[in-house]
């Protein structure tokens, strides 16, 4: 059984990480990813909000990026505009403002735009570059609610324009692993989860994060979705039902989102899982156990390095820039029109069941996860 595994291990991550990019990984397995149906020629990505994610991660990783690269900026703030122009050597022509974004429907060169925005924002933007004519990948959480993820898709549907989530650990080959484990069921059906994901916010009070018309929520929204794509990716199951609490240590800070947030999740068959996310622990795990064995990760959900471990050791794999591997996978599904495999409904589920978990915490009872 255990060559079996191996055998299986090997051909799984093989073939998941070849639709996801493989040329970050390495000239090994560069050889292997250029086979036919990979674009021609790179395609063109503008970053729409020019923060920290736009700045720390998507933009270095467009320039290690194989199938796409950096072509234009959208920024409310004349300086970035200027700075970003001058490190990226973007053309005057390929920058625009929220009052001009629509004309980018003109502009050959962009054939993405990536909405890195608060989340309140994200919907308009994803249904304006939809309108635009462009391909989308919108970070997540990818709305305020499972109602506005609707809309969203419908646009991108009706504009015949593929629409992409940011989640990036669906490229990444220690997660792609416990997926194989989960879902292929390696060590026996799963008989307990547990995952979690925090980390102690000392920000700034006054930040959109803590405005829930502008976040939809707090460490749930931001954290917790990770955790809740965990317990989905490793059962390869869709819960039916959750129940939360919450605690709040800083009252005072956290006035208008959550701190901390406990749930169970139900699965079909009977398997119940625990998450929790926060602002005020420094949590990032996932840990499963089996039937004849056990899994985990930890750290599970940052941008490396991703470690994790086994009943048959180490799960070890080359760390890579999950954000180009995210990237490229969305460009050659665009170039070569095949399906995404985290598109706007993956999305949609995990709002699905942020929306339950808040009901949940105001009912104080098992809540349904509506389909």
């Amino acid at each position: 059984m255990e060559s079996f595994s191996k055998l299986s291990r090997r051909g799984f991550i093989r073939n998941s990480l070849l639709g996801a990019g493989a040329l970050t990984l390495g000239s090994s397995l560069s050889a292997m990813a250029n086979f036919s149906g990979q674009p021609k020629k790179k395609l063109g990505i503008a970053l729409v909000g020019l923060g920290g994610y736009s700045k720390g991660q998507l933009a270095p990783a467009l320039q290690q990026a194989q199938n796409c690269y950096l072509a234009g900026i959208v920024t409310g703030t004349p300086q970035k505009a200027t700075d970003w122009a001058q490190q990226y050597n973007i053309p005057q022509k390929n920058i625009y403002n929220y009052q001009n974004f629509d004309s980018i429907a003109n502009n050959p060169d962009i054939d993405i735009v990536y909405i890195v925005l608060p989340v309140f924002m994200h919907k308009e933007y994803t249904i304006r570059a939809a309108k635009a004519g462009k391909h989308v990948i919108c970070e997540k959480p990818m709305a305020l609610n499972a109602r506005d993820c609707e809309e969203m898709i419908a646009a991108c549907k009706k504009a015949n324009r593929m629409l992409s989530i940011g989640y990036r650990l669906h490229f990444e080959p220690h997660t792609i692993e416990v997926m194989r484990l989960g879902q292929k069921q390696v060590f026996g059906k799963l008989t307990a989860l547990e995952n979690a994901n925090g980390f102690t916010y000392r920000g700034d009070p006054n930040a959109w994060r803590l405005k829930k018309a502008m976040s939809g929520g707090g460490a749930l929204m931001d954290m917790g979705i990770y955790a809740i794509q965990g317990a989905r990716y490793t059962t390869g199951l869709e819960p039916i039902a959750v129940k939360a609490t919450q605690e709040k240590t800083r009252p005072d800070f956290f006035k208008e989102v959550d701190e901390t947030i406990f749930w169970e999740l139900e699965f079909p068959g009977g398997l119940k899982t625990k998450g929790k996310s926060s602002y005020n622990n420094n949590w990032g795990y996932l840990k499963a156990e089996a039937e004849h064995g056990y899994f985990e990760l930890e750290p599970a959900y940052g941008y490396g390095p991703i470690l994790g471990k086994s009943t048959n050791g180490a799960i070890d794999f080359p760390q890579i820039n999950q954000q180009a591997a995210q990237m490229d996978d969305f460009a050659k599904c665009v170039a070569t029109n095949k399906p995404t495999r985290v598109p706007g409904e993956e999305g949609m589920k995990d709002m699905r069941v942020i929306d339950a978990i808040y009901r949940s915490l105001d009912s104080g009872k098992w809540e349904k996860i509506t389909v």
